[in-house]
Order: structure tokens, then C-alpha cells, then sequence
């Protein structure tokens, strides 16, 4: 998803993918990487595009280097975003760097809030797999912590896939998703450091996350309709009328009360 970003702004896909530094239990990937899979190619480094990059560098020397705005942890690994590493980013000299540390249960998560906002600054924006509480730093000020947690997307993507008669979800329907969901933050939000809507939302952000859903299909020709509605019924629907198809095919858990038989 942050690739596909990417290549929305600059057009290119080659282009989008020179902005991620990638690593692995190894170090730094660079194209001297032997039986790289596959999937890593487009991420392999040329050793000579930042000066004193090599192949197997570690985290640490890729941040001192690379100076990057983001951390994105997908390691499994507990504490791999660990004081040295932080720093390196809180010295880098990025306006607003964010850590992403995405692991998840809890004691895998790449660093903890409360480490990310004592060794990497106050104006980071922070984001986890795993629930932490936010971090109050003193003067009255707050460090959010933004939980990434899929209910946000997960069911809005899986209803609008549905809805849409979709065999498959293509990069652009999950692209729709997102941009979506980020439509719903103001940017006294983001000033902040808010990167989600409240929960309280979740349902109004599941109905317009499966109509973008729905939209996204049609327009990739994809969609092949569900029950009595068909493609060319979606194609016509307005946004207003696709965000009401969906919440009207939305399953609401109303329980009967029960009542004990004497």
C-alpha cells in the first residue's frame, strides 16, 4: 500500500520503489544480495546510491545514512527499533519522522510508545500493531498512539468486494480503502499526531470504505455485481446512492432479549 502511494506521486513504479530501504534478518538488501526472492528485487539497493552503503548494513547505519522520515516495522522482532536506532532518527533531521512499529503481540512490537517518543522526540507521529496508552510528555501536551488495527479497513474492503460481485481485490480497490479512511482526518488531526477517526465512527467508516470499494471495482471493470443488482446498475449509482447500497447490506447484530421461562 505505501508503495502503491508512492507510485500515485511520482508515476513510477521503479521510481516509488528507490524510496523504501529494505532489510532483513541480514542487514540492508542491495542488488550484491545473492538468491534474492523475488518479491525483494525492486527494493535491492545499489550499493553506490548513498555513499558507504553496503550490503548487510545494519538498521542503525542505514538510519544514519539514509536519514529516512519513516520507520516501518514488519520484523517480528521485539525491539529492533531499540535507543541507538531512535536516535539516529531523532538526529536525522526530518520536520515530523513517523514510526510505524507494526508487530505485533506486544512484546514483538519493534519499540514501545513510550521509547519511540523519549528517544526519538516529542513530534513524532506514532503507530502500532499493539495497543499502548498514549504518552503524556509533560506541559500538558500528549504523544497519541495510533493504533493500526484492520477493523478500520478489513470489513469495508471485504463488504465492498463483495457487494461489487469482485472474484479478486486489486491494489487500486485497497488504494480506495485507504484514501478513503484518511479522508475522515482533519488536519488539526494530523497537526497532532491522530492518524485514525474514532472508533465511535466505525460504521459510517465502513459503509464509505465498502462504496470506495464498490466505485474502485467498477471502475477497474472488475465488478460482475451481486444478487439482483448488476454491473451496470453499480456504474450508475451516484456516491451517495453506492454508501447507502452498502450500509443497507450491512449486518447489524440486534439481539432479541432473552427472556427465562418460569
Amino acid at each position: 500500500m505505501a508503495i502503491q502511494a508512492v507510485v500515485r506521486t511520482t508515476g513510477n513504479a521503479e521510481t516509488a520503489a528507490q524510496n523504501f530501504f529494505l532489510l532483513d534478518k541480514d542487514g540492508l538488501i542491495t542488488e550484491e544480495r545473492k538468491n534474492l526472492d523475488p518479491a525483494a528485487v525492486p527494493f535491492a539497493k545499489d550499493p553506490g546510491l548513498i555513499a558507504g552503503l553496503r550490503d548487510g548494513d545494519s538498521l542503525l547505519e542505514v538510519v544514519k545514512k539514509v536519514k529516512p522520515d519513516v520507520l516501518l516495522g514488519l520484523s517480528g522482532v521485539g525491539g529492533v527499533f531499540n535507543e541507538e536506532v531512535l536516535k539516529a532518527l531523532h538526529e536525522s533531521g526530518s520536520n515530523r519522522p513517523a514510526i510505524f512499529a507494526m508487530s505485533n503481540p506486544t512484546m514483538n512490537a519493534e519499540c514501545t510508545a513510550v521509547e519511540a517518543f523519549k528517544h526519538a522526540g516529542e513530534n513524532i507521529v506514532f503507530a502500532s500493531g499493539s495497543p499502548f496508552e498514549n504518552v503524556q510528555l509533560g506541559n500538558g501536551k500528549v504523544g497519541y498512539v495510533n493504533q493500526a488495527n484492520n477493523m478500520y479497513l478489513f470489513p469495508g474492503i471485504g463488504l465492498g468486494a463483495l457487494l461489487s460481485g469482485a472474484r479478486f481485490i486489486t491494489n487500486d480497490m485497497l488504494q480506495a480503502a485507504a484514501e478513503c479512511l484518511a479522508s475522515y482526518m482533519t488536519d488539526q488531526d494530523i497537526e497532532k499526531g491522530i492518524l485514525y477517526p474514532s472508533i465511535n465512527s466505525i460504521r459510517d467508516i465502513t459503509a464509505e470504505v465498502g462504496a470506495s470499494v464498490v466505485r474502485a471495482a467498477v471502475a477497474e471493470e472488475v465488478a460482475e455485481g451481486y444478487g439482483k443488482v448488476d454491473p451496470e446498475e453499480l456504474a450508475y449509482m451516484s456516491k451517495e446512492e453506492t454508501v447507502e447500497y452498502v450500509r443497507r447490506n450491512m449486518w447489524y447484530p440486534n439481539y432479541s432479549p432473552v427472556v427465562q421461562q418460569k
